[in-house]
């Protein structure tokens, strides 16, 4: 294996990734490198610190910006203010050689990244259901004259769409 197949490997990761998946890698890295600092601190190697401290820091500038406030202007708001809490708490860590303020961090990161997983594998349940729902053949009921409901107007037992 060389050295550029990882790479490849991330590339073509990122690359397939819906949106909501991106997320949650970016989640992973940020984790990640968090780790990689405290550890950094806690063995002395500053170097170490400051290179794991400044991605995880990368990552959180990168959720800042992919915030869309036209959705929901509050919730991005709120996520903003967290995530800049977070990149100002590892600014301390990194000044004040602190691993427990990486600590602090690591467990945002962990219950943000458990949140974005769970609201994932809720949306997936969501778009089962939707699709059943839309591939289901319709059936028409009979209306009041004993003619099928399309023929008489009503709407008992139509289809829903979910397309807009």
């Amino acid at each position: 294996m060389t050295a550029s197949t990882p790479n490849a490997y991330l590339r073509t990761q990122v690359m397939t990734a819906n949106p909501a998946e991106l997320r949650l890698m970016l989640f992973d890295g940020a984790i990640r490198f968090a780790e990689q600092g405290r550890e950094g601190l806690g063995k002395k190697d500053y170097e170490q610190a400051y290179n794991g401290v400044t991605r995880c820091q990368a990552i959180l500038m990168e959720l800042i910006n992919s915030l869309c406030p036209e959705q929901d202007p509050d919730l991005c708001r709120k996520l903003s203010a967290l995530y800049t809490f977070m990149y100002t708490r590892l600014m301390n860590a990194s000044s004040e050689r602190n691993p427990a303020i990486v600590d602090e961090v690591l467990n945002l990161l962990r219950y943000e990244r458990e949140t974005w997983s769970l609201l994932m594998k809720k949306l997936v349940k969501e778009n089962a259901a939707a699709s059943l729902m839309q591939s289901s053949p319709a059936r028409p009921a009979a209306g009041v004259t004993g003619r099928p409901a399309e023929e008489t107007g009503n709407l008992v037992g139509g289809r829903v769409s979910l397309q807009g």
